[in-house]
């Protein structure tokens, strides 16, 4: 059964950078596109940012282009998600996703979801 385990959130100030990361465990990872996803409080999960399962493709939400930027590592199964530039509007739960091959934008596209690391900007 594949596991997800998310970590590096935190508190940061308006401008400030974090780097979140998510273990994967259970299968092989390079075989699967993994995803970010995050949820702030009174609004819908939103997609953030995707890789394939090579690393060779990239996606991201508008909202986070040029400021995140997603990567993994098949020889640790892990995927990173580096926030620059951060604003308070990024604050929110930041969800870890995985699926076999595929790689999408959206929630029903994953099967497997990690737990969440809460990420807070302060203006």
């Amino acid at each position: 059964q594949v596991q997800l385990v998310a970590s590096g959130g935190g508190l940061v100030q308006a401008g400030g950078s974090l780097r979140l990361s998510c273990a994967f465990s259970g299968r092989t990872f390079s075989s699967y596109a993994t995803g970010w996803f995050r949820q702030a409080p009174g609004k819908e999960r939103e997609f953030v940012a995707a890789i394939g399962w090579s690393g060779g493709n990239t996606a991201y939400a508008d909202s986070v282009k040029g400021r995140f930027t997603i990567s993994r590592d098949n020889a640790k199964n892990t995927v990173y998600l580096q926030m620059n530039s951060l604003n308070p509007e990024d604050t929110a739960v930041y969800y870890c996703a995985a699926e076999w091959r595929g790689m999408g934008s959206t929630g029903r596209d994953y099967r497997y979801w990690g737990q969440g690391t809460q990420v807070s900007v302060s203006s």
